[in-house]
């Protein structure tokens, strides 16, 4: 997807979070901006194409007019790993595909204990029309829920009522449902609810909720799932489950205060989102997720910092050396044949370098083997091999 879209490709689509996309205007005068993330530009190329079913990854950079905070892994510029099943499918599987790949994905990374949250909008819509939320402020009330990571209850109420205008008896209503969480056993008290299970949307969504749990649980994943109602994804776009991964803390035993990064990876189901770009309004139902790739990174440079380890910069695996002068020729010709072969070899950008400071490269980058070739080995057809934290070599031929 191209980096600059429309502005009005991109408007309407994120809520309060539309306040952070990057304007421009070229110099035509067309109003134009960066991409706020890859979903909305994804949508935009299924109904420009008119593709119905698809499933696929995507790596790419993404761009916030925010407030840095490099040390928690949030930037203006930074990468997304986006994935999105879009296609007419049966209820939850693709949900749960979802879900279990955050989970894998997670676990396979090592970042420590991890929870990932899954509510749905229905649900939350429902909470919000029986407790009396006229319809035109559902998104607004649903994205002061969304503070709720981040702020106590009380501050999200006053927000509430003081910003959204709603009614203290209201607010007080929201939040004797939206601060439950749990598992099937709160899914099944939801549906006995008396107000919710009148409320067609929320008993939709529970319905969806209870068959998500029950795959989960075949995919041998329900014990990282919890059912929050706090959660909420301020984004407009999202019709149906919606999901966001927090690490719970960082076991760190060398520095002070554990880092915290927020969020590692969100998503959720966008079955309207093809229709506002289709000339016809088709709409094709998509669910997908997306993996913050710098947040991650940060916990892995402040873990890697804290321990102490080094880490290797470069894939190397040999340094071609030469111990005299005037060898230039033989180590081109060597490091040559060592690449022919696929292996991943270099060498000093000098012509002649001091042996000592080639090895002294090799320890400094953690390149393992130097490939030593010397006057008496062109003469005898060898090469020296040299292991460099052993400092043993062999001669080979």
């Amino acid at each position: 997807s191209p980096l600059a879209s429309p502005q009005e490709t991109l408007t309407g689509k994120y809520g309060e979070g539309a306040r952070l996309i990057y304007e421009l205007q070229d110099q035509g005068g067309e109003l134009l901006a960066l991409r706020y993330d890859l979903t909305v530009p994804f949508a935009r190329y299924l109904a420009m194409n008119k593709i119905t079913n698809m499933k696929r990854y995507h790596v790419a950079k993404v761009y916030r007019r925010d407030n840095p905070a490099t040390t928690r892994g949030r930037y203006r510029e930074f990468y997304q790993c986006d994935f999105d099943i879009a296609g007419q499918f049966d209820p939850m599987i693709p949900d749960a595909e979802c879900l279990k790949i955050v989970h894998e994905i997670l676990s396979d990374l090592q970042l420590g204990d991890f929870l990932i949250k899954v509510n749905d909008r229905r649900i939350l819509n429902g909470v919000f029309a029986v407790c009396n939320i006229p319809e035109s402020k559902f998104i607004t009330t649903c994205s002061t829920v969304d503070k709720l990571d981040k702020m106590p209850w009380e501050e999200v109420r006053r927000e509430m009522v003081g910003e959204k205008g709603l009614s203290p008896e209201a607010a007080d209503r929201i939040g004797e449902y939206v601060q439950l969480h749990g598992g099937l056993d709160l899914i099944e008290r939801l549906l006995q609810d008396p107000k919710l299970s009148q409320n067609k949307l929320a008993k939709e969504g529970l319905g969806d909720m209870k068959l998500l749990f029950e795959y989960l649980t075949l995919f041998g994943i329900a014990g990282k799932i919890s059912f929050d109602l706090s959660l909420a994804r301020g984004l407009d776009y999202y019709t149906g489950v919606i999901f966001e991964a927090v690490l719970l803390q960082q076991e760190n035993d060398h520095v002070e205060e554990p880092v915290s990064v927020g969020s590692v990876a969100g998503g959720g189901r966008y079955d309207g989102l093809v229709g506002m770009f289709d000339p016809k309004g088709r709409k094709v139902p998509c669910v997908g997720v997306s993996i913050g790739i710098e947040r991650i990174f940060s916990i892995l440079e402040q873990r890697v910092k804290a321990s102490g380890e080094k880490v290797r910069t470069t894939e190397t695996q040999v340094l071609v050396a030469t111990p005299q002068k005037h060898l230039l020729a033989a180590r081109l010709k060597l490091i040559s044949e060592l690449w022919d072969a696929g292996i991943k070899a270099e060498m000093l950008y000098k012509k002649d370098p001091k042996l000592l400071k080639q090895l002294q490269y090799c320890e400094d980058m953690g390149i393992p083997f130097a490939a030593i070739v010397g006057e008496q080995e062109l003469t005898d057809g060898v090469v020296k091999l040299r292991d460099v934290a052993m400092r043993q070599e062999v001669r080979m031929r």
